[in-house]
């Protein structure tokens, strides 16, 4: 412990000069008797060169270290002892305890003198050293706390490791910081407002025994130095919300106006089709051949205005979080088969399905439309060359590769691709028939299904769709069995 009250663990120690601890006063009291009885002796050679009476000033040697070591008290006595020294042995008559002449009064107010000043100054020196060393203390305990309060995403995170470091820093048994006005309800601490602008940011408690000179000094030394950092740690946390809400705003008027532009071309492209078909139908003049031809067109017009408002709903309840998948074993192998079907012609892939595969724990309906959006977009980029569908089981988890022989996807656009409406070609969404939607909304049933799905494209080789799904222990006796044909 400090002279000035405050404990500090690992606090260093200085040069003994400057040491926080005098050594002890029966040390003292030896080295005093030893250092005297050196000194008494040393004298009497030391008379044979100069008068008895000017050796007396060697004493002041002792004093001068006895008082700079063990304080006033110590070095006053061994200011007397010196002076008795001196006289009894030195100052004629020896062998008597006797001061006649008034240069031996002033020898021994000069030893008196020396003890109290070299005291002093040693008193003086420690406290000092002591108090700087404090706020040497107090400096690192503040760059900590900055480090906690400041370092992290949310500062109420890092309340309770910034009170235990303040605690250990103290010696107190414990601290604890909570937000707001939040007077103690245990018994016997005490609670210590943090101050900010104009309102009280959070509460510091700490034991109520705590010693005085420890409470003080955290109430004028410390307090204001967090109450500092937490209302910069509060204010920081303010502004990253509004920015994080600035953005999510930012990025749902970008979505905004992804999808009214896609429902002013690719709602607008069916619908234009399907209203002139339709008045076309009503002329008499059509032969059957013309009839049916409209017709077909109408219907696959409508077809694709049902498919873009399904994927609008789709991505409307991924966005909101909505689509919870409903699991249960289902397999893979059907799942890809279906899909296959769904998405284009037999002709068109070329499935490649590993034999005894494991049943996934899932949403079978969700992972079907997002294999389906893998697998058309596939088809759209591949032209007359077939898709490849590769599934198996790699390193304990189940793999799907779609990989279709178009252009390929330039390295900077892989992770955009599965971006809500974004085109790689940078072509408008009927370049390849497609409305933007299908890969985001296939990366969204994924995910929510626990796996994950990316993009690969090496330069000249088409680009490939690899998805991931985590493959789970299930009863025995619960695997159903799958009856549908292999496509080839």
């Amino acid at each position: 412990m400090s002279r000035t009250g405050v404990r500090w663990p690992g606090m260093k120690r200085r040069p003994l000069l400057l040491g926080q601890s005098r050594p002890s006063a029966p040390a003292g009291v030896a080295v005093a008797i030893g250092l005297v009885a050196a000194i008494t002796a040393l004298i009497y050679p030391l008379r044979q060169v100069m008068p008895p009476v000017s050796t007396g000033v060697i004493y002041l040697l002792v004093v001068l270290a006895i008082s700079t070591f063990w304080g006033l008290r110590l070095g006053l006595l061994t200011s007397l002892l010196s002076a008795a020294a001196f006289n009894f042995f030195h100052i004629h008559p020896t062998g008597y305890f006797h001061i006649a002449e008034p240069e031996n009064w002033v020898a021994l107010g000069a030893f008196f003198v020396a003890a109290v000043l070299a005291s002093s100054v040693a008193e003086l020196a420690r406290v000092r050293a002591d108090e700087a060393e404090l706020r040497r203390r107090e400096a690192v305990l503040a760059a900590e706390m900055s480090r906690l309060l400041l370092g992290g995403r949310r500062a109420t995170d890092a309340l309770e490791a910034t009170a235990t470091r303040l605690a250990d820093a103290l010696q107190l048994p414990r601290a604890r910081i909570v937000l707001g006005a939040s007077p103690s309800s245990e018994p016997g601490a005490r609670s210590i407002p943090l101050r900010g602008a104009n309102t009280t940011m959070g509460t510091l408690i700490v034991p109520g025994d705590s010693e005085p000179q420890v409470l003080e000094r955290l109430t004028e030394r410390i307090v204001p130095a967090l109450e500092t950092l937490l209302s910069a740690a509060l204010e920081r946390e303010r502004l990253e919300g509004e920015a994080i809400e600035a953005d999510a705003l930012r990025r749902s008027d970008e979505i905004k106006t992804a999808v009214l532009r896609a429902v002013s071309h690719d709602l607008r492209t069916p619908l234009t089709t399907i209203v002139a078909s339709g008045d076309a139908l009503a002329s008499a003049a059509l032969s059957p051949e013309e009839r049916r031809a409209l017709s077909d067109a109408l219907t696959a017009e409508a077809s694709r205005l049902a498919r873009l408002v399904d994927q609008l709903l789709d991505l409307s309840r991924l966005e909101a979080g909505a689509a919870e998948p409903r699991r249960d074993w289902c397999s893979i192998e059907e799942i890809a088969l279906m899909a296959a079907e769904q998405a284009g012609e037999r002709s068109q892939f070329k499935l490649s399905i590993e034999r005894d595969l494991p049943l996934l724990h899932a949403d079978a309906a969700q992972l079907e439309r997002a294999l389906v959006n893998v697998c058309e977009n596939a088809v759209r980029h591949s032209g007359e060359r077939r898709v490849s569908v590769e599934v198996r089981v790699v390193d304990s988890r189940l793999a799907v590769r779609v990989v279709d022989r178009g252009p390929g996807i330039p390295e900077s656009e892989l992770e955009r691709v599965f971006e809500p409406f974004h085109h790689s070609d940078g072509a408008s969404s009927s370049a390849h028939g497609g409305s933007g939607l299908g890969l985001a909304i296939a990366r969204g049933f994924i995910e929510a299904n626990g796996g994950r799905v990316w993009a690969e494209s090496p330069p000249g080789q088409g680009t490939t769709v690899v998805i991931e799904l985590p493959v789970v222990s299930h009863p025995v006796g619960d695997r159903p069995v799958a009856t549908t044909e292999r496509v080839s």
